[in-house]
């Protein structure tokens, strides 16, 4: 904890930053994961940043996540992880913007050859297409689970047993496959190291 005109800072807040476009589920995944943090017994909370959006215009949502309470509720500007759901933003947002030099950052593509190479260049880049897994195992080309086990592969922010749970809770029936799809996204992430 470092002194800040005499408050408090916690400085052990992991500041998670996720892209996606309305209907994707960034909102949900966001969601989720702070819901696995605290069946671990962490501080967690999950936001969405919202304007004027409608279903398939650019999205943010943000978790925080500490071993101490939380007391920040802005937008983050300066994450330690993004995650971007969607590959089709890689080349109209600023989704690295304030990302700390020893970020993560984790996408959704086919290829790594669609990141920018000043990405991989400068970050700990992890990727995996999580639009053939969602496909496959549920059937839906809708991402947030499957892009959960690429973030938890990269970085084990959580454990992907503590998102169970919550996909009981949120996805009854379904909560299975969805399990399944961030599965195998975690099996099949591929972790590029600066």
């Amino acid at each position: 904890m470092l002194l800040n005109g005499g408050r408090e800072i916690n400085t052990d807040i992991i500041a998670i930053r996720m892209h996606g476009r309305g209907g994707q589920g960034a909102v949900t995944s966001a969601e989720l994961l702070a819901s696995a943090a605290i069946n671990e017994e962490k501080y967690a909370q999950a936001m969405p940043g919202f304007g004027p959006e409608r279903r398939g215009a650019p999205v943010q949502a943000f978790v925080r996540i500490s071993s101490h309470q939380i007391r920040n509720r802005a937008e983050i500007l300066e994450p330690d992880i993004v995650m971007v759901l969607d590959p089709g933003l890689l080349s109209i947002i600023n989704f690295s913007s304030g990302l700390k030099d020893n970020g993560t950052v984790i996408v959704n593509v086919k290829d790594k050859d669609i990141i920018p190479q000043s990405i991989i260049d400068k970050y700990k880049v992890a990727y995996i297409d999580a639009m053939s897994i969602a496909k496959s195992v549920l059937g839906v080309p809708i991402v947030n689970t499957t892009m959960l086990g690429a973030l938890i592969k990269a970085t084990r922010v959580v454990d992907i047993a503590s998102l169970e749970t919550p996909l009981n809770i949120r996805f009854g029936k379904l909560a299975e496959k969805n399990f399944n799809a961030m599965k195998k996204a975690f099996e099949e992430t591929i972790i590029l190291e600066k």
